[in-house]
């Protein structure tokens, strides 16, 4: 995957609190991953409709199945750089 170098930016931009930055990025990518950053990002901003609405375009992810954001972006993260 190409864009694997930027989602793990744009994940640990996320960790790094820096939301916006990471959004621009997720936003240029249409993957498994790339969805399931925006699902996180918007979970975080607490905007559960366009953050499920996210979880959908992922590939089985849902909303319900991390209750911490944080928590989420490591496993993703871990699950890119593997």
């Amino acid at each position: 995957m190409e864009n694997r170098q930027h989602l793990i930016e744009a994940t640990q931009l996320a960790l790094d609190s820096e939301w916006d930055a990471s959004h621009k990025i997720v936003q240029e990518f249409s993957d498994h991953y790339a969805n399931w950053i925006h699902a996180v990002l918007h979970k975080i901003e607490g905007d559960e409709w366009n953050s499920k609405y996210w979880y959908q375009r992922t590939n089985g992810q849902q909303y319900e199945n991390y209750p911490d954001p944080e928590d989420e972006l490591r496993i993703i993260k871990n699950q890119l750089e593997s």
